[in-house]
């Protein structure tokens, strides 16, 4: 039969569709429809929300119903007995709809996304940052997974978190229940999630990620050009540099050697003035691998000029973990003269 020749019914079975269940929605779910619509396959795919199997079977991939994990059928339930799949690669969080897809997709709509091509190993980057701070809590949340396993009682409520703010988004008891107003309220939390997941991911792929690629050329001009130790690093423009650099460190594959960093010297954000900072002993403690020396610390202007023998100085932390000066040369040689006691 020819294309002009085709009947409607046949035509309509040519468009992918998309099955969850209805009733209340939850962020899982409403982000898992949003991703399988930045893929290629699922792009203009319809949407049916019903717990019905028959029509279930109907659809071209199904998700957050069903009692299915398969995806050589493209089921994605995570709600059957003797379900543990989790995301691997180091996460242990048992994954909810929303991790599910965003497992079997999420390279494909982050190279959609980026327009990055799929085989770019920033790819995989972005893929394990995005699971790790946006898909990894909606996963725990939707399984009522704590994020205290100690029990310990918060001293406040939040209900400022996406999940919350999807779940906000159905009628309440004393409202309107009829299909068409809950899957009207699905489609604009489906939005809400996935605008929310497309904004993190530019943020990564067009901020985050290139302050990785300025961090690794930066180390290896500065062992070319400021101390062949490596002990120095040295950033011409500011950057978040901490969470990259223990990345590094902790891959095998990167050139950057754990524990070689002791000091970072960086231009101040607004004044003009040149920064050094001690790097951390670990990404989330609050001691230095090694602060500046302790009897600079406290001091500020002249009188740290004096006491250090380093013109420009501007203050050190009492803590001794940051510093600063009126020069670049001047940052350098604080963090060259640090080394030395």
């Amino acid at each position: 039969m020819s294309s002009a020749q085709e009947t409607p019914a046949k035509r309509q079975k040519l468009q992918q569709v998309i099955g969850t269940h209805n009733g209340t929605f939850h962020c899982d779910e409403a982000l898992a429809v949003f991703l399988l619509r930045r893929t290629n396959k699922y792009r203009d795919a319809d949407l049916r929300r019903t717990r019905d199997p028959a029509i279930l079977d109907t659809c071209d991939i199904v998700v957050d119903v069903g009692a299915v994990y398969d995806e050589s059928k493209q089921r994605f339930d995570h709600h059957q007995r003797g379900f543990t799949e989790v995301f691997g690669h180091g996460f242990d969080t048992k994954l909810s709809s929303a991790g599910l897809v965003y497992k079997h997709f999420g390279k494909e709509v982050i190279a959609n996304t980026t327009q990055l091509p799929a085989d770019d190993p920033k790819i995989e980057t972005l893929w394990l940052k995005l699971y790790r701070e946006f898909i990894e809590a909606i996963d725990a949340i939707d399984n009522g997974i704590s994020q205290y396993p100690n029990e310990l009682k918060p001293k406040y409520r939040s209900r400022t978190d996406l999940s919350s703010r999807v779940g906000a988004l159905n009628p309440a008891w004393n409202q309107p229940t009829d299909p068409q107003t809950i899957d009207s309220q699905f489609a604009k939390a489906s939005s809400l999630a996935g605008e929310e997941f497309i904004g993190r991911l530019n943020y990564y792929a067009n901020a985050w990620l290139p302050a990785r690629d300025i961090l690794i050329t930066s180390v290896a001009n500065s062992k070319e050009n400021i101390d062949p130790t490596g002990k120095i690093i040295l950033f011409e423009q500011f950057l978040p540099w901490k969470e990259h650099l223990f990345e590094l460190e902790a891959d095998p594959s990167s050139k950057i050697s754990p524990g070689e960093a002791i000091y970072v010297v960086y231009p101040d954000e607004t004044a003009g003035n040149w920064r050094v900072q001690a790097v951390p002993a670990s990404s989330e403690s609050f001691e230095s691998r090694k602060a500046l020396p302790e009897k600079w610390c406290g001091l500020r202007d002249d009188e740290l000029s004096s006491v250090s023998g380093i013109p420009g100085c501007i203050f050190i932390h009492a803590s001794g973990f940051i510093g600063g000066n009126k020069t670049k040369e001047g940052a350098l040689q604080i963090a060259r003269t640090a080394l030395e006691l």
